[in-house]
Order: structure tokens, then sequence, then C-alpha cells
């Protein structure tokens, strides 16, 4: 080197030496570097070569620092003729040392990283200010601590390349070293993936994601009733378990009591919890509906003046007053537009009958209202008169034109062909006749003689199928399905009653997409104890006209699949979709651990179980994709 000796120039006396091999810097990376040298200055020297005769210098190896240092300046934290440590060298030396520096430089451990950031903690420095000091988050920070703290022994096996980070990260659910180093011993080679350490330390948690949790507002909750949770600080979807299964039902029955209080102050006869709600529970009670909101003269006349003086506004040139008055108006049209949107019941109503309260799948609070228990059912005959009243008073009528059993059958056939015929000659009333028939099956679910709304013969049969699944709240179809079936009957009308008229102003557009949805409820492949051969194949055929792609909602695991079957099973899974040859060795496997092997091995393969695959395309082709389609002939007349 032409220089041997540590001098210092002013930041804005350097600039990037074009001989330099890195060209490229990361936004981050220099942000972070600028948090460490706002924090202990520019520890290490930088290498420079004189430019030549305009007393610059360009900067051959340490860029980074010099970027960092430049960034500083940018926010004013130094001055731009801040000086720099550098050492002089000469043109020849530039390029060679430039490259030795970023290639051949041996990074630091990770492992030397989490324990350093583990004892400035235990030294008391705050978390925020150790985040502050490395130019990174609080977050990572808190990571790091967590991976400095798991036991000594696995962290050298980590520093030994002996296990991945990921590995590592799971063992950060638990605190207790002798627990982390036994499971980390019992497990075999083959089944230890960071799923299956994390399964193994949280022994009977409850996963932050379950749905109970959820309703309660989250582990936060949970813990600040006195809840033990496991963290899983690397998890930022679940966020740890919650240990105590006894307090969290509690919480949960606490919390649906309080909203059944709340529901119960609608006047409501009686209003009762449960955690959750199917069909066939629902099916016990009648119901009672909401009557039609109806606005006062007044809010009438108030809403027509507010909607034409908005349609006004509209018109004119657009200025800071009028987008005032607008967003002034669009408020108070909206608050008396949601009145017409309140459920309002009869009085009458509500005194016999009630509301029942639980979970959705998805951990949102459901309530049924207008439930009415069957010893809350009014008696329909002591509205009725007696024989012996219509008798005597038939005395003193007029005389009535009355038809005997068989000619109503008569004309009432004659009608019925009629009708037939012209709604077969009606596309547009037929769909709509179809579509309120299945409606008023799926929709009301618990509405005693629900069918007499309908003069169709057709009916939906729709089946739980939570009932059939030993992890419902896991199913990512079903969630979806909910969230689906939340939006159609938010927009139906509560009231049977009101269907038809509903359905008859519905666009085709809006009916076809209707009837999708209830002809997807009608959809069963659900095979138990029974085979259903011919149901299976039409389904797979439904399967491949759609283009499901199964493996978005079902991947095969331990937890949901593997462990389900016996040995046997798990060594023919794994055989199917490895070859036998692979799947030789979990003949000598415990049934746990050729489950986790599985799981491990068809993770990325693109394998599922038969009975939940769709069968090959059956459809014929049809060229450039196209559909032909021929008209229906119009019924004879």
């Amino acid at each position: 080197m032409s220089n041997d000796q540590i001098t210092f120039v002013a930041l804005n006396k350097l600039e990037v030496d074009p001989l330099n091999v890195r060209k490229t810097y990361s936004q981050k990376s220099i942000e972070e570097f600028a948090g460490s040298i706002a924090a202990h200055g520019i520890v290490q020297n930088l290498l420079v070569r004189r430019a030549k005769g305009n007393g610059r210098y360009f900067v051959s190896a340490g860029g980074r620092r010099y970027h960092a240092a430049l960034y500083l300046a940018e926010q004013d934290k130094i001055n731009p003729d801040h000086l720099v440590p550098v050492k002089v060298i000469s043109k020849e030396e530039a390029q060679e040392l430039s490259l030795a520096e970023n290639i051949m430089r041996e990074s630091m451990n990770p492992a030397d990283q989490f324990e350093a950031f583990r004892d400035l903690a235990d030294d008391g420095q705050p978390v925020a200010d150790i985040a502050a000091k490395f130019g990174t988050t609080e977050s990572i920070v808190k990571k790091r601590l967590a991976l400095g703290r798991v036991s000594p022994e696995l962290r050298e096996l980590f520093r030994k390349d002996k296990m991945t980070l990921d590995q590592l990260a799971a063992f950060t659910i638990s605190g207790d070293h002798d627990e982390q180093v036994r499971v980390w011993n019992e497990l075999p080679s083959y089944h230890r993936h960071a799923h299956m350490i994390k399964e193994a330390l949280k022994g009977e948690g409850i996963k932050g994601t379950d749905k109970r949790i959820r309703f309660i507002g989250g582990l936060e909750t949970y813990e600040q009733a006195g809840g033990h949770v496991k963290r899983d600080l690397f998890d930022d979807h679940s966020g740890g378990f919650a240990m105590d299964s006894a307090l969290l039902a509690k919480l949960v029955d606490e919390k649906l009591a309080a909203e059944a209080e709340t529901v119960k102050a609608e006047g409501w006869k009686w209003v009762e919890w449960v955690f959750e709600l199917d069909y066939d529970q629902l099916s016990g009670y009648s119901r009672v509906y909401p009557q039609d909101v109806e606005l006062t003269e007044q809010q009438a006349e108030e809403l027509e003046a507010l909607e034409a003086r908005y349609q006004t506004l509209e018109r004119e040139d657009q200025s800071a007053e009028n987008d005032a008055e607008l967003n002034e108006l669009g408020e108070k049209i909206t608050a008396i537009e949601s009145l017409l949107e309140q459920e309002l019941y009869a009085p009458e109503d509500l005194e016999h009958s009630g509301a029942l309260v639980s979970l959705t799948h998805g951990g949102a609070l459901r309530v049924e209202r207008g439930l009415v228990k069957p010893e809350d059912t009014p008696d329909e005959d002591q509205s009725k008169p007696s024989n012996e009243n219509m008798e005597q008073g038939a005395c003193d009528e007029a005389p009535a034109l009355k038809h005997s059993a068989t000619l109503t059958e008569d004309l009432t056939a004659q009608k019925t062909a009629a009708l037939r015929l012209e709604l077969a000659n009606n596309a547009d009333i037929a769909l709509a006749s179809v579509v309120h028939a299945f409606l008023l099956r799926l929709a009301y679910p618990g509405h005693y003689g629900i069918g007499q709304h309908s003069a169709l013969e057709v009916s939906l049969t729709h089946t739980d199928l939570a009932s059939s699944m030993k992890q419902p709240e896991n199913c990512v179809a079903l969630a979806e399905l909910e969230t689906l079936s939340e939006n159609f009957t938010s927009h139906i009308p509560g009231n049977p009653a009101d269907l038809w008229d509903w359905c008859i102003d519905q666009s085709q557009s809006e009916l076809l997409t209707l009837l999708a949805w209830v002809a997807s409820h009608s959809l069963n492949t659900v095979e138990g104890k029974v085979d259903k051969p011919n149901e299976t194949i039409h389904a797979n055929q439904i399967g491949t006209a759609v283009g499901i792609d199964m493996h978005r909602y079902f991947k095969p695991e331990a937890e949901n699949y593997f462990r389900h079957l016996n040995r046997t099973g798990i060594q023919a899974a794994v055989a199917e979709a490895c070859g036998d040859s692979f799947a030789d060795g979990i003949a000598s496997m415990k049934k746990a651990e050729g489950a986790a092997f599985a799981e491990k091995y068809l993770k990325d393969k693109n394998w599922l179980p038969e009975p939940v695959r769709c069968g090959e395309p059956t459809a014929s082709e049809h060229k450039d994709g196209d559909l032909t389609v021929t008209p229906f002939p119009e019924a004879a007349e």
C-alpha cells in the first residue's frame, strides 16, 4: 500500500470508485447500517485512492459504510463535511482489494448475532434502544433474543450447521431448556421439521387462530384474564397457543352470555346461547319474521328534499363548499335509508318467540332471531269457528256455491295443466318459480310448513357437511361457503311470504346466480359406510366442468389425514406418491413417525388421496372452445 496510516477526509470529498466491483447496495441494508453508524460512528476505515488533481478521493472498499454515511447526511443527522477515517491505497491495489472485501470476507455466524443481542438485553438495554443502534425493528430484535435464549446445546447444533434456522425458531415457543433438548433427542431425524417440533412442545395448546380465541378478541384477551400462552414469535398468523382450555371455555361462555343479554334487551321472550348451531337444531323451531319498515310521511318528505338538493349540487361546478355540503347530505340520506334496513318484529311476536346466539365456523357471532318453541306455537284451532257456530250461521246466510271433492279435483287439475303450459312457454317466470321454491327450503331453516309457500313439487335436500368432518373449522371451502351464504341471505326478504314478489323483480342474471348458489347446496358426494359410485362419477364430472383444483382446498398432512390411517395405509399412500422403495422404511416406524414422514416427503408432491380427487375430463371437445347452443322449441299451444 502507498500509505499505511489512517487519515480523515470530509464526506463530501468522497465518491464511488469506478473500479469497485460492487455496484449495487440494498436500501434496507444501507438504512440498517446507518442506524449502527449513528450510534457508534464509522468504526472501520474505508479504503480510498486519490482522484486526479482535484483533492477528492474514490472509495475503493467500504462502499456500504460510505452510502450509509451519505444517507445520514441526507437525513441531516451528520454534516456533509463529516470526517471519515480512510486509508489511502494505489490504483493497482484498488480493484483487487475491493474484490477481496466483497467476496472473501466471512459473514458473522447467525448464532453469534443472536447471543450478542441477548447479552445486550441481559445487560439492561431496552429492545427499542437495541433496534435503534443496529438499524432494525423491535420485532426482529425480539425474534433474535428468543433465538439467543434457546438451549445452548441446540444453539451449538445450529452453529455447526446440524440444525436449520426454522428448526431452531420452532423451539422458541417453550422456555424450558430440558424440554427443548428432550423433544429434539426423542424425535427421529426424519421427523425433526419445524411443524412437528412445535406440535411436540405445545402439548394440548389451542392455536391462536382457533375460532374461540378469535371470538373473545385474540390471545391478548385470554392473557389479560390470566391465561398462559406458549408464544410463537415466528408465526405471524397464529401467534402462539393457549394452554388453559378451561379458562378459554369460561371466557367464551361469558362473552356469549353477554351477547345474549344484549339480544334479550330487544324484547324476546327467551334468548339462549350455544357454542355451535346446526340445521338439525334449528329444525325444531318454527319462526316469526320482521315486519317491513315504512318511513313516516315526514321522513319520506325529508328524504325526497335531501335527494333533490343532492342531485342539484352534483350538476353544479365542484367547489370545497359544494363537496362539504354533498358529504353532509349523503350522511343524512344514509341515516334515513338505514331505517328501512332495520329488522322490527311485531310486539305480539316478541311475546312468544326468542333467539339463539352461537358462533360461526369463522368465530363471528351468529344470532338466529324469531324462533318459536313448539310449546309456544299459537294454537290455530282456537282461532277457527266451531262446527256448531258454522251450522248455526249457515241458517241465516244466503245459499253458497259448494263443490264436491271430486269436482274440485277435476277443476284444479285442469287449472294445473293450463299453468304448466303457460309456465313452459315463459322461461323467466319458470326460473323465478324454481329459485323461489329452492330458496324457501334453503334460506328459511326451521320454518314449519315452508313448502306450502310454493306450488312447485320440487324439493332441495341440504345436508350439513360439518357433522361429517373431523375438523370443520380448518376446512377452507366450508369457511368460504359460509361467507357466501351470509352475503346471499342478507339480500333476500326476511319473511318467506315476501319472497315471491322479490324473485319476480330480479333479473335473469341475478336469478341464475341464486340458482347456482342453491343448487350448490344440494350437491352431495359424501360417502360413509355405503358407496355411491354413480353420484361420485357425476360429482367428478362437475368438478372437471368447473375446473376445480382440489390442492387449493386440501393438503394431506399428519393431523388431517395420515394419522387417521394405519401404518400400512400410510406406507401405501407414500408408495403411491413416491414409489415402493421410498416407502419401505415406514414398516419399521411407529405410526406417529410414519405420519410425520409422509407429511414431510409428500408436502411438495402433486398427490391427493383418492376420495378428494376429481375425475378426468369427460365433456366432449368443441372447436374454438365454444359450445353450440340450439334453442329449445316452444311448447305447442
